[in-house]
């Protein structure tokens, strides 16, 4: 791992994990920790505030990272969480913006209750890890962004196949089957409730090699939602997805300056 990786998992697993939030948001932060997590409050003081009472209130912790990468400046996790034997259980996907000394300056994260059981069997974590194709890392980015600008944002579906294979499509959303035909399923039974599902914003695109994670706001039916995607592409087109959502939050509920 590069240090900026080492820091965002050392805040992860020596801050929450282990309980010792106080030494690891100055080990592992620096102002002015801008936070975009819901409920938490901006600088190095709203981390102690919040994981205060977190640590407190779950004694048990089982803490694992899944998948995780730099992209420049910028680092991405995507972690499991069961707190207190499972009573609680998480998936939960981050954003870090780094300094020049590697240092943790900026987090963004959308957190969702794991759901145990899902359309496609397979569930919203499990399958390949392994980061591959480094050199693709720049085209595989560009793939995704204009995927999600072209068929998301502005519903020219009928090109979605220059973007998903039509032959291998692993779904991890619990609500979708694999291939594009669980995808039109999906949009179709949406639409047929007079609902729809449109990207507002994209955010932000990191990647590294066959993996490109995307924070974007998400109009799902009228509710507004904080989404990260993470795409594995292979082959110059997208293969399998994660996704992870979370409702904007209020202002007040917020305490920060929001999810973007």
């Amino acid at each position: 791992m590069g240090r900026k990786l080492d820091n965002a998992v050392g805040l992860y697993l020596d801050g929450i994990r282990d309980g010792n939030f106080r030494e690891a948001v100055a080990k592992y932060t620096a102002p002015p920790y801008k936070q975009h997590s819901t409920g938490v409050a901006d600088g190095p003081e709203g981390f102690v505030e919040f994981f205060e009472g977190f640590v407190a209130r779950n004694p048990q912790r089982d803490i694992r990272i899944v998948r995780a990468f730099e992209d420049g400046r910028y680092v991405f996790v995507h972690a499991y969480q069961s707190l207190n034997g499972g009573q609680a259980r998480w998936v939960t996907t981050d954003l870090f913006d780094t300094d020049e000394q590697d240092r943790l300056i900026e987090h963004w994260d959308v957190i969702s209750a794991f759901q145990d059981r899902t359309v496609s069997g397979h569930s919203q974590l499990d399958g390949p890890t392994e980061i591959t194709d480094l050199d693709r890392t720049e085209a595989n980015k560009a793939l995704v962004r204009e995927f999600l600008v072209e068929v998301m944002q502005k519903g020219n579906v009928d090109r979605v196949t220059d973007y998903i294979s039509t032959t291998t499509y692993i779904q991890h959303n619990p609500q979708v089957g694999d291939g594009l035909q669980g995808l039109n399923e999906f949009l179709g039974k949406l639409a047929r409730g007079g609902g729809s599902m449109v990207y507002d914003q994209v955010h932000k695109v990191v990647g590294r090699g066959n993996f490109v994670a995307s924070l974007s706001q998400m109009n799902l039916s009228g509710q507004l939602l904080a989404v990260f995607d993470l795409w594995r592409v292979q082959d110059g087109l997208i293969v399998e997805h994660w996704d992870n959502m979370e409702p904007l939050p209020i202002p007040e509920q917020a305490r920060n300056s929001g999810k973007f």
